[in-house]
């Protein structure tokens, strides 16, 4: 009958253990002294060895050959009868599928009888946390005071959902997650035990699957064993086999977020769904992708960050969303509109004014190196109400929705170089949106091209302070969601 490689290659002794170094050198010394506690709380995320250490102290505990010991000897019968999950002094609870008070109670009356076969009585408790209140308060007394021929050991990868007098009663332990050195060194015994060939590269995508869970990334290994059958296992043939998507194109949708084409992006992604790819698994592909950028340094931080944060906002807001494209364009909306750069690096720039009134001491501005950036500009309130519509209106072409924001807003005073936008006190929400990075830059770059790419712009509510005490009330419903959705009315 065939077994899986995980119950094949289960550690038979601490020596075995992949990773807990600190844990399984303290419980060694433990048993080594013959001085183990009554109560042991294992605490970490799934598959990083909490049962598996249980059963070994089992061991430790019941070895005929060898006595109490940090070396069981794995020979006698109660080594193999642990070793097989069939010791009678070694008793499984699944607290996920019983954990009822009427269990616990079974398990108190059960507790005094001695054990039959070894020295220790070994209850291993495992998803302890989906333990009821009431089956907790049943066995709190037990816990802490057991008979001497008992030993607790509970397992957990939800600590804070047990009540702290439970946790006080135990000897506490926490988990880690492998790092990929650990669990490389158990993968390549392995593979060598198989005859199997595999380059480090596919081993590190095995790891990176198995989010540092040892029994998640020898499930995965054996996926490709058996995908890859008489064949050496490389990265190409990893990536086939566990749906991974392929480098090439995660490098190519960060030159579209680079470049800011969001037609590219929007076809880029139809392209991706046409092809029976997980949109949803890409963007979880790239974000560990863009974190290798910001380990090598290949991406600015804050920016690597933005991406990865966006990715895992969007993917939990709308984990119910059944096509997953739509995930994309969001993301993809919030890395283009939101932190593309509003000034491209070539403009030709206009002069402000192409005719000076009779009368009128005003000169023209003109164009200067990008580089150079004016402490005054001599730029007056007039001169910008004279191009104020022109500047509408190519903002308007970039971004219909300005249409709304702006309807109403004006110029109201110029200091230096910086042109202040006034609003009305009832327009409180279109200030608010308009002073957004992704709504600004558009007129920003407006004014800009016809007035001097050193101007900048800031918003008031006319009449000084804001007369509105809580936002939210003059924001409909709708508003807020053309916002999020970066849409329209009409």
């Amino acid at each position: 009958m065939h077994q899986t490689l995980y119950r094949k290659y289960r550690p038979v002794d601490f020596n075995e253990v992949a990773g807990e170094q600190d844990i399984i050198k303290t419980i060694k010394n433990s048993l080594r002294e013959d001085k183990m506690s009554h109560a042991y709380l294992f605490a970490g995320p799934r598959g990083v060895g909490k049962t598996t250490t249980a059963r070994l102290i089992a061991k430790g505990l019941n070895c005929l050959t060898n006595g109490v010991t940090d070396e069981p000897c794995n020979m006698c019968e109660n080594c193999v009868a642990i070793g097989e999950g069939t010791f009678i002094d070694m008793i499984e609870i699944d607290a996920a599928s019983n954990r009822g008070i009427d269990e616990i109670r079974g398990l108190k009356d059960k507790i005094n009888y001695r054990p039959a076969k070894g020295r220790k009585k070994v209850y291993i408790i495992d998803e302890v946390h989906m333990l009821t209140r009431e089956a907790f308060n049943a066995i709190l007394k037990t816990l802490e005071e057991p008979p001497s021929h008992v030993v607790f050991i509970l397992a957990t990868t939800e600590p804070e959902k047990i009540l702290p007098t439970i946790i006080s009663r135990c000897q506490r332990y926490d988990f880690k997650p492998l790092s990929f050195k650990d669990a490389k060194a158990r993968l390549v015994q392995i593979a060598e035990a198989e005859e199997i060939t595999v380059d480090d590269e596919s081993l590190k995508l095995v790891y990176e699957k198995s989010g540092g869970s040892m029994r998640d990334a020898i499930s995965i290994f054996e996926k490709l064993i058996s995908s890859c059958y008489g064949e050496e296992i490389n990265l190409e043939r990893s990536q086939a086999a566990l749906g991974v998507i392929p480098e090439n194109l995660m490098k190519e949708f960060m030159e579209i977020l680079e470049e800011g084409d969001i037609h590219r992006g929007m076809t880029f992604l139809d392209d991706l769904w046409e092809e029976s790819l997980n949109v949803e698994i890409f963007f979880k592909d790239l974000a560990n992708f863009v974190k290798g950028m910001l380990i090598t340094r290949e991406i600015e931080g804050e920016k690597g960050l933005k991406i990865i944060g966006d990715i895992y906002e969007t993917l939990t807001k709308f984990k119910f969303e059944e096509d997953k494209r739509l995930l994309g364009y969001v993301i993809l909306n919030k890395n283009l509109l939101e932190g593309r750069p509003a000034v491209t690096t070539e403009v030709v720039y206009k002069e402000v004014i192409k005719e000076v009134a009779v009368g009128e001491s005003a000169q023209p501005v003109a164009a200067v190196p990008k580089t150079e950036v004016p402490a005054d500009l001599n730029l007056t309130l007039d001169q910008v109400n004279r191009v104020w519509n022109e500047a509408l209106t190519i903002a308007k072409r970039e971004k219909i929705r300005l249409a709304a924001f702006l309807a109403g807003a004006r110029p109201i005073r110029v200091e230096k170089n910086i042109i202040y936008i006034g609003f009305a006190a009832e327009n409180l929400f279109s200030k608010d949106m308009m002073e957004k990075a992704e709504n600004n830059k558009h007129l920003l770059s407006a004014l800009r091209s016809i007035i001097h790419p050193s101007v900048e712009t800031k918003y008031e509510i006319i009449g000084g302070r804001r007369q509105v005490e809580n936002k939210e009330e003059n924001v409909s419903f709708a508003d807020k969601v053309v916002e999020f959705f970066d849409g329209e009315l009409i």
